[in-house]
């Protein structure tokens, strides 16, 4: 009878200490580099939120070189080229529009919160969030620009 009860308190303790093991989720993977010149790239969709550019940005000169026009079909993305092609897609309204990326942004204070993409304010008409300024989006990449 003890070398029973030896053999059950022996298979508690290793359920015990197995169960109370800390289980890891995977870290999630960061967002992917900017595929490079002339290289294939999968296409990729993200969720996150959207502003669009002050009127004080109007003819100031992008980070693709280009003069920003607010009237524009274009947007800012920190790392996807210059030329990529993306629809965005208000979440709270289901309106889309197709943006092509001219600038490197949001600024630093924005990204942190959550801000993935900055809008011409002829996109965030479209997409009709004027009114509250930023709003979620689903950003899909369509095609890389170069």
């Amino acid at each position: 009878m003890i070398k029973r009860s030896h053999g059950a308190v022996a298979a508690v303790i290793i359920l015990a200490v197995t169960g109370c093991a800390k289980r890891t989720s995977p870290a999630p993977s960061p967002p992917s580099a900017p595929p490079a010149a002339g290289a294939r790239r999968a296409l990729e969709a993200r969720e996150g939120l959207a502003s669009y550019y002050a009127p004080a940005f109007q003819g100031r000169k992008t980070a693709s070189g280009a003069a920003f026009d607010n009237r524009e079909l274009v947007a800012a993305h920190l790392s996807y080229p210059f030329g990529s092609l993306v629809r965005v897609t208000n979440l709270a309204n289901r309106r889309a529009v197709l943006l092509v990326i001219v600038d490197r942004g949001p600024a630093p204070a924005a990204s942190a919160d959550g801000v993935i993409i900055d809008v011409s304010r002829a996109a965030a008409e479209r997409l009709d969030f004027i009114r509250a300024g930023r709003t979620r989006v689903r950003v899909e990449v369509l095609r890389w620009g170069d």
